[in-house]
């Protein structure tokens, strides 16, 4: 699945969000930036899998 990401230049580097995914971000570099919103967005996703699980036993 793929989820759509903005990236915004500031001081620091870039922030990159995932407006799909509430609270979902991550900051760095353009690239570094890129690499490090995809792993939240695993993690992210693991997490709401993990919760749902053990919300339904």
């Amino acid at each position: 699945m793929r989820y759509k990401v903005n990236l915004k230049k500031t001081d620091e580097g870039y922030s990159v969000w995932c407006p799909g995914l509430r609270g979902c971000w991550s900051q760095g570099d353009s690239e570094e930036a890129l690499e490090k919103i995809r792993d939240a967005i695993k993690s992210y996703l693991a997490t709401i899998e993990e919760l749902n699980k053990n919300n339904g036993s």
